[in-house]
């Protein structure tokens, strides 16, 4: 998963069916696939009917889930409490009582007579929060969207498991109207159009329940490219509800980034086919607003706000799908027996979030600088801020404890940290293999040689993950982790910074227009419910360049009203300026309306920086190139 939610870097300071012919068989239930069925053309108040035929079970009792917890998330979604009217019935029709044990379970006695179920599922973006993550409810490119245009089907909102049931085959029939586009990876098996016309009922089929939440799905008003890297089919699939995007006008942006990803990972085994469903959210309160994308093993689910120019979109998908592709190398081919034996309701976390999200964001960042999408300055810039964010979380915590108890106190609140620490532990340790290798071996290379031991139908054991990269790295690479991964001291990056010829240094430094040194510069009043800027602004070239003054309130962006109800998504176009943006802010200083009209320049401030050091000795500029070029 990548987290791009915006409210995240803000964190405190804006608060802001019919019953089919069924025989006993000697298992709980038949062999025969479960049957189950969507029908989004009998949607109702952005609720869609399913239906759940098992086959005969030869059990009393049976217990039916939905997940409280989908893999790749870290936190907790109950999609439980996104179904209504939950109905079992035997097979004459009538009735069975069911028991709602807690939010995602029901369970069902008398089951030898259970001929199905029903239920109503409610779509989940229409229901977040404020910030689109944590409170207990989907990350939104975990969630559900029904609406009249556009269909989210992350399957496991609609779709639970029979706990003694989830290795069994699911067919799977989804209805819709007819006239819209309809983009899955799972195997389709047939097509059948209704007698009027109107409706086409699609078939799939999943050879177990982790199929079913592996492959989500989007129909609607879509658009769709489909072309080819090397021997990868991409299927790159688009909603934007006001056509300000489309799969054409990113296909060449994907079609860059997929090469240069592939380029990189030489020839590590990747799959024949790969889906990008991307859903562009309106500023509206019921549209989505956890930006960012959930990996799958041949997918990803991307949510990104509609708002936001072709340039910084095409960046966004860059730094937001490279990462989701990357999850193919860990955990989808190495992981540990917590990720392959995953419990939907009862989970225990594995301790390598260091490795699944850090070591997967680090190389969402290198193979940028790596095959020429970014330059060296740029590359530094990202590791530096990713320091800097890190320093606002919790230095001195133990990677491993909080990662195997994220979903507790006070860990689950530090999980921002895999992305900014996490990645720089993996930056550490290549910077150390390459040393050790005299520039031959890095991060790459080791995970490339865990796929070739592990592999996606191998877990390894969790505590002995150290040992087994101990025994194919180095000494100093098993220091590093007991010390800085399993132990809680701080790392000092310009010692590995050193070793390639460079240093953190305190200087000018090009930052962002509303981040700066891995902080806001702006505030929110939650009475007046205004976003105003800090005394930070002053410190912000562009913005003291044009004037701005700490305690200017900030009415409109771009025509745009801000206030802490839209700030997440308005702030999030400011985040993604470049320089040559015509732009348009109006203030308010003592009651008076300022505006300041002009074309976006670089900017600057004063402070921490990743440089190349004038004295670096040949050895040391050889050494960065094999770390960065290698």
């Amino acid at each position: 998963m990548n987290t791009r939610t915006f409210a995240a870097l803000f964190a405190g300071i804006i608060l802001a069916s019919c019953s089919g012919t069924k025989a006993s068989g000697n298992d709980l239930a038949t062999s025969l696939p479960i049957e189950t069925s969507i029908n989004l053309t009998k949607v109702e108040n952005d609720k869609a009917p399913v239906t759940i035929n098992p086959g005969r079970f030869t059990v009393e009792t049976v217990t039916y889930h939905l997940p409280k917890v989908v893999q790749g998330t870290y936190s907790v979604s109950d999609f439980g409490k996104y179904i209504d009217d939950f109905k079992a019935f035997d097979y004459k029709g009538n009735p069975m009582p069911v028991t709602k044990t807690d939010v995602n379970t029901w369970v069902i006695k008398n089951a030898k007579q259970l001929d199905k179920i029903t239920y109503w599922v409610n779509d989940t973006f229409d229901m977040e929060e404020e910030g689109g993550i944590g409170k207990e409810q989907p990350f939104s490119p975990s969630g559900t969207n029904i609406e009249p245009t556009n269909y989210v089907l992350n399957l496991h909102g609609f779709i639970g498991y029979f706990d003694v049931l989830k290795n069994n085959q699911y067919k799977l029939d989804v209805t819709a109207p007819a006239d819209f586009i309809r983009t899955s990876a799972l195997q389709n098996t047939g097509t059948k159009t209704s007698e009027d016309g109107n409706s086409i009922t699609t078939s799939y089929l999943a050879t177990r329940y982790f199929d079913i939440t592996d492959n989500p799905m989007m129909y609607g008003n879509l658009s769709v490219e489909e072309f080819e890297v090397g021997n990868i089919k991409i299927v790159l699939s688009v909603y934007s509800p006001n056509k300000v995007h489309s799969a054409a006008s990113l296909k060449e942006t994907v079609y860059k980034m997929m090469q240069a990803q592939k380029t990189f990972l030489g020839d590590i085994n990747s799959t024949p086919r790969y889906d990008i469903y991307l859903y562009l959210s309106e500023e509206k309160e019921e549209s989505p607003k956890g930006y960012g994308a959930l990996e799958h093993h041949t997918s990803t689910v991307v949510v990104l706000p509609e708002s936001m120019d072709e340039e910084a979109l095409a960046e966004s998908m860059v730094d937001v799908v490279s990462h989701e592709f990357f999850h193919i190398v860990t955990p989808l081919s190495v992981h540990s027996e917590d990720v392959h034996y995953f419990d939907y309701n009862n989970p225990t976390f594995s301790k390598h979030l260091w490795m699944y999200e850090g070591v997967t964001e680090y190389f969402a960042n290198l193979f940028q600088v790596n095959q020429g999408l970014i330059d060296n300055n740029e590359f530094y810039n990202k590791m530096m801020d990713k320091i800097q964010r890190s320093r606002n979380l919790n230095d001195a915590m133990s990677f491993t404890i909080m990662s195997e108890n994220i979903l507790k106190e006070p860990y689950k609140d530090q999980y921002l940290n895999v992305y900014q620490k996490g990645a720089l532990i993996g930056m550490c340790i290549d910077i150390l293999m390459r040393e050790e290798s005299n520039g031959q071996r890095g991060i790459l290379s080791l995970m490339k040689e865990l796929s070739n031991k592990y592999g996606k139908n191998k877990p390894f054991e969790d505590d002995k993950l150290f040992e087994e990269i101990s025994k194919m790295t180095y000494p100093s690479v098993h220091d590093f982790l007991t010390t800085h991964v399993a132990g809680d001291i701080p790392i000092n990056y310009n010692e590995f910074f050193e070793k390639v010829g460079l240093e953190i240094g305190e200087g000018k430094v090009e930052t962002n227009y509303i981040l700066m040194n891995g902080a806001p510069i702006v505030s929110g009043d939650p009475q007046s419910g205004a976003i105003f800027f800090t005394d930070k602004v002053l410190e912000n070239s562009f913005w003291a360049d044009n004037g701005a003054q700490p305690n200017d309130i900030i009415k409109t962006i771009d025509g745009t009203d801000l206030t802490i109800q839209n700030a997440n998504q308005v702030l999030q176009g400011v985040f993604m300026w470049k320089p040559g943006k015509d732009v348009e802010v109006k203030l308010v200083r003592d009651g008076k309306e300022v505006v300041i009209k002009t074309k976006t320049t670089p900017t600057y401030t004063t402070g921490e920086g990743i440089m190349e050091k004038a004295d670096a000795t040949e050895a040391q500029k050889t050494l960065r190139d094999a770390w960065l070029k290698g």
